[in-house]
């Protein structure tokens, strides 16, 4: 594709928080798909590796940290200076989403994000405990900002791939199964209507399946953490607790479950981290798989938005939902290694870029599980050969992101008195609309496969054969 779309003006400052991997690949997409003043657009990062991308652009480069003590003091001249309305992209780790947010809220600029983080030491700090550290709780803080001061000024929380995409791929997955099933329905108009659909569909619950199968060229060297997209983030999510939407079919619990005893209760999460658990699932590349039970937004939000309450208030009705990723074979060799000395990471990190892979796919998708067509996975089979040729700056992996990040602003910018919003809750129509010519082949496969299939082996298991889809079956124990 060459006439690319120009989907809207920015009038007013760009700030970009964060130039790594994800930093690197959104910028060519808003120079490709907005109008905006060049000569105020500006990237804050404390890395100036790339800092070259920039300089021959004409961008301003801020070689600085963005930190609990200056982060309004440096922000707000950068995104209000000029007039207009300003946009912030924050791609950064370590950085409050909650406190930029609710700054650019405050001085009108629009904002997006791709992940509800804490400011640095949150993922790590010992004297919390699991609950404090999980994303529950860091998703209750941003309900907790939207009630104290709702509707204003729009700021997207949680829009790349997943979060982000994969909760506008549920919607149209629910679709696709309800037309299949003989029951088409108009697109429903609100949260309750798709709740209500997913119940009346069937859905017992949704895996967040993935399978990244890039190769680097160069195999993993001992002591480096190889991963597709921030090791950063991965690491920081991945020892976090493990957490998932939490079904009201469900009738086993681990033993190490634990529940929240405020808030919308719509997750459990267990005392061991995510990156060190393991979940079956399928996609359509690999079929059968294991992957990692890492924490998610979406499994929370997704969980929480398709709910279906009595008159009380008790939920009657809840799909389970988590992540099941299966990362490049690097990065599990990584987390092998990691985890065999205690889960300290390894002293040098590495992103594998799109001139060191030699192929592969990352698959991307959701699994809607347990209804009368069985499993459906609807999702993005992105290869980085087709990455390439549609994108500069990145991987299949980020290519997911990036593209997820532009619908984000589009839609951001389409609906700019929409307050603060999670992906769930955005025209899923409009922003695939946005990021489907950057995301490969989209596909829908039904499956026959279940987590019993060729259970038990050689050796008895806990399972549980009268509920096939049941998490005590889907849990590798």
């Amino acid at each position: 594709m060459t006439d690319w779309p120009v989907h809207g003006r920015i009038s007013g400052p760009i700030v970009m928080i964060g130039f790594g991997s994800i930093g690197r690949g959104t910028l060519p997409l808003i120079e490709r798909h907005f109008e905006f003043d060049r000569s105020r657009f500006v990237v804050i990062d404390p890395v100036d590796t790339d800092r070259a991308l920039l300089d021959e652009r004409g961008i301003r480069f801020i070689h600085a940290a963005v930190t609990r003590e200056n982060y309004r003091e440096l922000l707000a001249p950068l995104l209000t200076e000029g007039g207009g309305q300003g946009f912030c992209v924050n791609v950064s780790v370590d950085i409050s989403s909650l406190a930029v947010m609710e700054l650019c809220r405050e001085i009108g600029s629009l904002y997006i994000d791709t992940v509800m983080e804490p400011w640095l030491g949150f993922y790590f700090d010992k004297a919390a405990g699991p609950a404090e550290r999980s994303n529950y709780g860091l998703r209750e803080t941003l309900l907790e900002a939207r009630r104290r001061k709702p509707g204003g000024t729009t700021a997207v929380n949680c829009c790349g791939a997943n979060p982000g995409m994969v909760s506008w791929f549920v919607k149209q997955a629910l679709l696709n199964v309800a037309s299949d099933l003989g029951q088409p329905v108009d697109v429903p108009a609100d949260r309750a209507g798709w709740a209500a659909l997913m119940q009346r569909v069937g859905v017992k619950g949704i895996h967040i399946a993935e399978r990244d199968t890039q190769r680097a060229r160069n195999p993993k060297p001992r002591q480096v953490f190889v991963n597709t997209w921030s090791v950063e983030g991965f690491v920081s999510e991945g020892l976090q607790p493990a957490e998932l939407g939490w079904g009201t079919f469900e009738r086993w619990m681990p033993a190490n479950a634990r529940e929240h005893e405020t808030g919308c209760r719509a997750a459990i999460y267990l005392l061991q981290p995510g990156a060190d658990t393991r979940v079956r699932s399928w996609t359509p590349t690999a079929q059968a798989q294991f992957g990692f039970l890492v924490t998610h937004n979406e499994a929370i939000s997704i969980a929480d938005y398709f709910t279906v309450r009595d008159g009380a208030g008790q939920p009657v009705y809840r799909p389970t939902c988590h992540y099941a990723y299966h990362p490049a074979d690097d990065a599990v060799l990584s987390l092998h290694e990691m985890f065999g000395q205690a889960g300290v990471m390894q002293p040098a990190w590495h992103i594998l870029d799109e001139n060191e892979i030699v192929d592969g796919v990352d698959e991307l998708g959701v699994l809607l599980y347990g209804h009368g067509r069985n499993a459906y996975w609807y999702g993005s089979q992105l290869s980085v050969e087709e990455t390439r040729r549609l994108a500069p700056y990145q991987n299949a992996t980020g290519l997911q992101v990036t593209s997820a990040v532009l619908a984000g602003m589009v839609w951001a910018l389409e609906n700019p008195e929409a307050g603060i919003v999670e992906a769930d809750e955005m025209d899923f129509r409009r922003c695939l609309e946005v990021q489907m010519p950057y995301l490969g082949p989209v596909i829908g496969q039904y499956t026959d496969w279940t987590p019993l299939e060729g259970r038990p082996g050689l050796f008895p298991e806990d399972i549980d054969p009268a509920e096939p889809w049941a998490f005590r079956n889907t849990l590798v124990r």
